[in-house]
């Protein structure tokens, strides 16, 4: 198989000769970095590579039907490949805000596929939306189906793409980064229910992924491609544990594994494989100073709330209350590193937001250097912007695309600084430089860069007014394994060199253990465990945290041998009745900075 892109002088081949072939039954892994070709592959196989600007210029994608008959899906009428797709075919795409309808109901969308293909009732519609939410562990599926995709956290939306996928029961799943943005409990869920499905229907499943330790508790067979082309293929123990390309052996090298830094206090960088071929050793961060006993934390957050009403009907009455955050309470020194998780919907995203004001909260103080943000006036706090900077999620949707990166990264400057001419021109140029940019880099525009490029970008813009706090938003969770090292690495270095206090976010527990000093579980809107990180880890206290802990994927292909059942256990829920008054949240102190929550 052989795809394009464009025409003429600017005709791009994307994939070069991609042949392989997935058996009944069997799950088959693509497996490369960004613009490495495996989504494109995929969706030529199917038919859809020309809704994407593409072209299969030669090859064929021969598909044994459940009729018996074999279909080359390139070249099978639309009329005939809309039966297929949804009903035979099953997709999960990676990106689930743009792939689902903004306008209808969850619901609804997941029951679609059943309707046309099935031709169901309107009640055994929404039974079989019901059963699919709880499948794929949504809590309060009930009250979740007749919600939009607006309403859901990012891990949720994900999880709503793979009940609709799965809602025919499809003989074959083609999956482009299912598990992406979900947190490691649910990952767990995901791909035992996947398994589970091959299991009772034989279904075959193409699964597209840069996480290896996903590839390995998922896959039978492994394709690793780089730049459109094969370069190894073969069972997942043998390209696993057993690489013979360099690029294999590359990509594995800088896979960070849970556990292997206990040792260390702080954060310590991920080993890159340089172009030579050597693997230098992992570079512990300097130690942080000791804090000033008299100078307090640089961030002191006290019983941060936060909750969001539910209206339903057309009086929209009150129906219940998400508490997003309660009672949330931590602190951070100067130079060192917060890592906070917890599943998708946890209230993650909602305190580091609360914290900049971003979301303005309902109850609790946030001190930054002995100033409450919460009391301070939207001037005063714009003033205060320089010193709390946020590094987002999807680096795409948080860049200008009508702007260049020079004056994406410049714009603080002249906002805050009055920056103007050399000096402005100046300082860009060297905030490129710090995050391994070049010069020439400044006039393009975001869709110009790679995800890891934009990712630079976006830390460039945060660290341009020399601020004391940065929120890392999920900064690395949907970038490759190489790029995302790279940009730990850089985080780590940033820190060290300026000394920056981070909050870092994720649902990547390896790399939290990279990142951080201490780290903080979030479960439904509370910190149920909180301490020094090798505490916390090789420690784990509150039951939510040891489930974090044990569900981490590793790359041990022998686990899929035994992969867990399905868990019956009803997902906690930050969906209260309206007026719920909360009991007091109870800590017990497991050792000197480490404690945890008990009682209900």
């Amino acid at each position: 198989m052989t795809i394009t892109f464009g025409q003429g002088d600017n005709l791009t081949t994307v994939v070069d000769g991609l042949t392989f072939d997935l058996r009944a039954g069997e799950t088959l892994a693509l497996v490369g970095e960004s613009g490495s070709g495996k989504s494109v592959s995929t969706l030529a196989a199917v038919g859809l590579i020309a809704a994407r600007g593409g072209s299969l210029r030669s090859g064929k994608s021969l598909y044994r039907a459940a009729s018996g008959e074999t279909l080359d899906l390139t070249r099978t009428p639309e009329r005939l490949l809309r039966r297929v797709r949804g009903l035979e075919i099953g997709l999960v795409f990676q990106e689930p805000m743009t792939s689902l309808n903004p306008v209808f109901p969850i619901g609804r969308q997941i029951s679609d596929a059943a309707r046309y293909h099935q031709g169901i009732s309107d009640s055994a519609a929404r039974a079989l939306a019901l059963d699919m939410l709880n499948r794929v562990r949504i809590a309060d599926a009930e009250k979740r189906l007749d919600q939009y995709p607006h309403e859901f956290s990012g891990g949720m939306r994900q999880r709503a793409m793979i009940a609709m996928a799965l809602s025919c029961n499809p003989r074959l799943l083609i999956a482009d980064e299912p598990t992406t943005a979900l947190d490691v409990t649910v990952q767990a869920e995901i791909l035992s229910l996947i398994k589970h499905l091959q299991k009772d229907l034989g279904t075959s499943v193409l699964f597209i992924s840069h996480d290896l330790s996903v590839v390995s508790e998922m896959s039978d067979r492994v394709v690793i491609m780089k730049e459109g082309k094969k370069v190894e293929e073969g069972s997942a123990v043998d390209v696993l544990l057993r690489p013979q390309a360099t690029y294999t052996r590359n990509l594995l090298s800088v896979v960070p594994k849970l556990g292997e830094t206990r040792d260390s206090a702080g954060p310590v960088r991920i080993p890159i494989i340089d172009q030579e071929g050597a693997r230098p050793d992992a570079v512990p961060a300097k130690a942080s100073p000791p804090a000033d006993p008299n100078s307090g934390p640089l961030l002191k957050v006290v019983d941060l709330t936060k909750t969001y009403q539910m209206r339903k009907g057309l009086l929209r009455r009150i129906v219940g209350e998400v508490h997003a955050a309660r009672s949330v309470s931590f602190e951070i020194d100067r130079g060192r590193t917060l890592g906070l998780v917890g599943e998708s919907g946890s209230g993650k995203s909602t305190v580091g937001r609360c914290i900049l004001r971003l979301i303005e909260p309902d109850a609790g103080s946030v001190m930054v250097d002995g100033t409450d943000v919460t009391k301070l006036t939207h001037r005063e706090m714009d003033r205060l912007r320089g010193e709390l900077q946020i590094v987002f999620q999807d680096p795409y949707a948080s860049l200008n695309p009508r702007k260049t990166a020079g004056n994406i990264v410049g714009e603080p400057l002249i906002i805050h600084r009055g920056a103007t001419g050399t000096e402005l021109e100046d300082r860009v140029a060297w905030l490129f430089e710090k995050v391994g940019l070049l010069p020439e880099h400044m006039d393009r525009y975001p869709h110009e860069f790679s995800g890891g490029q934009r990712q630079r970008i976006g830390i460039a813009r945060a660290i341009a007014l020399n601020p004391k706090l940065i929120v890392g938003d999920e900064p690395v969770s949907a970038l490759d394994v190489s790029v995302r090292a790279q940009i730990v690495n850089l985080m780590i270095d940033l820190q060290e060199e300026f000394g920056i206090s981070y909050l870092f976010i994720s649902h990547d527990m390896a790399v939290v253990e990279r990142m951080s000093h201490d780290i903080a579980v979030m479960r439904a809107g509370e910190i149920v465990e909180i301490g020094d990180r090798r505490k916390v880890l090789s420690d784990p206290r509150h039951p939510y945290t040891q489930k974090l802990i044990s569900a981490v994927p590793a790359i041990d292909p022998g686990r899929r041998a035994r992969f867990r059942p399905l868990s019956v256990d009803t997902p906690v829920s930050a969906l209260r009745p309206p007026n719920w008054s909360p009991k007091p949240i109870r800590y017990e102190a497991a050792s000197s900075n480490h404690k945890f929550a008990v009682g209900d």
